[in-house]
């Protein structure tokens, strides 16, 4: 058994464990069933789960989700669609993404690697601003593959995105710039009140934090 600051209690028996957690007006939580002797220890857990729905919560809003978009080329590509081709680099770049640029080669082509190599090369370069290459230019039987990188993270795209969006709603709408400003410090004020309100009272769960503690796995308190 472990002791709610984490100390080594030692071998007990069960109703000696259960006694004791009672005395402290705690749980008995199983957390590690698998164990032999089984670990418990002497926990608040409800406010074990709070906690982790807090945590849970918070990776949730961290959380991206990295997409590797591809684009195929030809060694002799037509200039018109290498241009093509590259603003949709851009635009995934732009987006926060990692493309995959896979050269495709044909017959006799397969022999002049050092095509795919140069092409590969500029549209690094033009590029350059946008993205960085993760994966130097290699090959891959008839192909070669390389991978660039953004230089802004998919957080940061997606945010200036939105904020992108918000002023051109607003240039329709004609809201003039210092309301705006304004609108949004009382609200981020508000924002911030509501959670040092929860960080003061961390025994009252709300709906969202419940739900997402039911949704995490979390040791279960053992039976009187």
């Amino acid at each position: 058994m472990v002791g709610p600051n984490g100390e080594q209690v030692g071998i007990v028996r069960v109703e000696d464990a259960l006694r004791l957690a009672a005395e402290a007006d705690l749980d008995l939580v199983e957390v590690a069933p698998m164990a032999k002797p089984p670990v418990a220890k002497l926990m608040d857990f409800g406010k074990y789960k709070y906690e982790a729905a807090m945590k849970a919560r918070e990776a949730r809003k961290n959380q991206v989700n990295t997409v590797i978009k591809e684009i195929k080329l030809r060694p002799k590509i037509d200039p018109h669609d290498y241009g093509t081709k590259k603003g949709h680099v851009e635009r995934f770049l732009k987006g926060g993404d990692k493309v995959k640029v896979t050269i495709m080669f044909r017959g006799r082509e397969q022999s002049r690697p050092e095509l795919g190599f140069r092409l590969l090369q500029r549209l690094a370069e033009d590029v350059l601003e946008l993205g960085t290459v993760e994966s130097a230019p290699k090959q891959d039987g008839r192909n070669m593959i390389m991978v660039l990188a953004p230089i802004k993270k998919k957080s940061e795209a997606r945010a200036e995105q939105r904020r992108r969006r918000d002023e051109a709603t607003r240039s329709e709408q004609g809201t003039p710039t210092g309301e705006v400003l304004a609108d949004e410090a009382a609200t981020d004020e508000v924002l911030l009140d509501q959670d040092l309100a929860e960080q003061d009272l961390p025994e009252q769960t709300g709906a969202d934090e419940v739900a997402a503690a039911e949704d995490t796995p979390s040791p279960t308190p053992a039976a009187e």
